[in-house]
């Protein structure tokens, strides 16, 4: 599947492995999410609505027939979304409607491609599910009357919540993510503290369980594509702010842990002159807001350091602690480079993402200020000294902040930011915006218009002095269209009351991820590092 310039509209072309013959077969406008039959000619996937760039059906494509695709399940909802994947027992193709709070599953026979798909569960208002198959059972991760999620099992003969059986509870301090099964083990990502547990258990017997060890203060560790059943061996991601990313087997027998492959890095690179440390801000409403950061250890901290503050909070996604050769760059250049864990992501579980979100969004921008200020408190950095930076929700964060609190930052840099809010979400034929009223509220709700426009920042733009500033935009961006960070720049420039920097680039060849390809995409970084080093003087 291909999109050459960033829409997210992916062409679906085949090619014999064998013979390297390319086949006429084009599939258009599809969302790149695929599953084939067992039959070797018949896939599944995802079309796209060019218009709304909703995936809105699932098709059925027999290979080299000339026929018409089949629709298999259309998903008239326009809240919802669509992917589709196939399981990896092998025996199903999983059909997921999802929008930002609720699921709901199909499941179809690889041996039987033209039966019907079939339920699993009935949505559920707030309700999410999410199945993994294996042998003749259902596991089932659920937020049903679990707000950090449980686990569940069915047969697949009585899939409904109805006949759901609990496995693992819900916990008030842990947040259960995810899980892997094997024909001998139940491998369980948990997050605590907002730090990912993997916790190996014995599909016999739950209560046999132990964890790994990771050994660092702030890190990111995932399951990676573990294809096989039969086998003692867990195959995981592990990086940190000062580890690169690597890849381990973990034998779950025996407990060894083995190294297969780390991220290159180039030059006279050493971890150990790095330092990772996790700290915490307290909130304007007491909440400590957890902070990730590294620095060189050379680095002497003195209170005029440069740092750069990253911050996202949206979607209860979350940024986890994670591995950059490019920024090696400006650490290496006397940075401070820092994570603000900020409400409206799931960092600390479920609570996290709902006091982030809709009537209390604002929580997200005044967490992002408490963890710039006590940055500055801890003798970090100074406000002529320290940076805001983030993309797509993230742009908007700095940008909610950047009205709030211009004086705070030195600089700015806000990529592809989603900041003309009222407008976008009043209007239903710009893409993907019915899908977004459960995360920021629909404005045709006059209690949803008023707190909306009270932190949106293209309506609070102000006369006033404002911190220099870069922001991006890409042409084809489908996720925030770019006339809203054109738009933002030029009311900027007409109001703001300062002489300092305010630059807009737009990437005419592409969409929401910037440039693409091994190298080009540094490209993007190097614009950024460059502003932020000339303003530092560096």
């Amino acid at each position: 599947s291909i999109d050459t310039v960033g829409r997210r509209l992916f062409t679906i072309m085949f090619k014999d492995l064998n013979t390297g013959q390319i086949f006429e077969d084009r599939i258009d406008n599809t969302n790149a999410t695929l599953g084939w039959a067992n039959d070797n000619k018949t896939l599944f996937y995802g079309l796209k609505n060019v218009r709304t760039l909703r995936s809105e059906a699932v098709m059925s494509h027999t290979l080299s027939s000339g026929a018409a695709d089949r629709k298999v399940f259309f998903e008239a909802d326009e809240a919802f979304d669509l992917s589709i994947y196939r399981s990896k027992s092998e025996q199903m193709i999983l059909i997921m409607s999802f929008s930002n709070t609720a699921t709901e599953y199909r499941f179809l026979d690889v041996n039987k491609p033209f039966s019907e798909a079939k339920l699993v569960q009935p949505r559920e208002k707030d309700m999410e599910y999410y199945v993994t198959h294996f042998q003749d059972k259902f596991y089932i991760v659920t937020n049903d009357q679990a707000k950090n999620f449980r686990l569940m099992e069915t047969s697949v003969s009585k899939p409904s919540k109805e006949y759901w059986k609990e496995l693992i509870p819900n916990r008030q301090d842990v947040f259960l993510e995810e899980i892997e099964v094997f024909k001998n083990y139940l491998v369980v990502s948990e997050r605590k503290n907002g730090l990912t547990q993997l916790c190996i258990r014995s599909i016999d017997n739950l209560a046999e369980q132990h964890y790994l060890d990771f050994g660092e203060e702030a890190y990111t560790a995932q399951m990676s594509y573990n294809l096989i059943s039969d086998t003692d061996f867990l195959r995981f991601d592990y990086t940190s702010l000062t580890t690169p990313n690597s890849v381990y087997h973990y034998n779950m027998k025996t407990r060894e842990k083995i190294l297969l492959k780390q991220e290159e890095v180039l030059g006279d690179f050493n971890s150990d002159n790095y330092v990772t440390k996790r700290l915490y801000a307290k909130a304007s409403d007491g909440v400590d807001v957890p902070i990730s950061l590294v620095y060189r250890k050379d680095v002497v901290i003195n209170g005029q350091n440069p740092l750069l503050l990253y911050g996202y909070g949206a979607y209860g996604m979350n940024d986890d602690p994670s591995f950059s050769i490019a920024r090696l760059s400006i650490l290496d250049r006397g940075f401070i480079y820092a994570i603000a864990h900020v409400r409206g992501s799931q960092y600390l579980g479920r609570e996290w993402y709902d006091e982030g979100k809709l009537l209390y969004k604002r929580n997200t921008f005044t967490d992002f200020i408490a963890c710039a200020e006590h940055m500055i408190q801890q003798k970090y950095t100074d406000s002529n000294h320290i940076f805001a930076t983030g993309g797509s929700a993230g742009g908007l964060l700095v940008g909610a902040v950047v009205n709030m609190r211009p004086d705070l930052f030195k600089g700015i840099i806000a990529e592809v930011p989603f900041v003309d809010l009222i407008t976008t979400m009043s209007d239903e034929s710009i893409p993907l915006t019915v899908g977004e009223y459960e995360e920021w509220g629909n404005p045709n709700d006059e209690t949803y218009y008023q707190y909306m426009l009270s932190y949106s920042p293209y309506d609070n733009v102000a006369k006033q002095n404002y911190p220099n500033m870069l922001v991006t935009a890409g042409l084809h961006d489908s996720q925030v269209q770019y006339w809203e960070p054109a738009k933002w720049v030029a009311k900027l420039r007409d109001t703001k009351t300062d002489h300092n920097l305010l630059l807009l680039y737009t990437d005419m060849d592409s969409g929401h991820g910037g440039a693409s390809g091994r190298f080009s995409r540094y490209k993007d970084t190097i614009l950024e590092y460059a502003f932020l080093c000339k303003l530092i003087g560096i």
